[in-house]
């Protein structure tokens, strides 16, 4: 099992590479069960969409 800390570290990783098939289904499997987790990758995403948004001009 994943502590937080390799999850968060795996979630910044997969926004550049492709995540090993162990590590794809160790974040899943401890995401599931962690909320705070969730909460972060939910946040890691809002903000990678506000980039891109601001990044090609468009409204944040």
């Amino acid at each position: 099992m994943l502590s937080c800390k390799q999850a968060t570290e795996l979630m910044s990783q997969e926004q550049d590479r492709r995540l090993s098939l162990a590590d794809h289904f160790g974040l899943r499997l401890h995401v599931l069960i962690c909320s705070a987790c969730t909460n972060y990758r939910r946040q890691m995403a809002v903000l990678r969409d506000a980039c891109r948004r601001f990044g090609s001009g468009g409204t944040p």
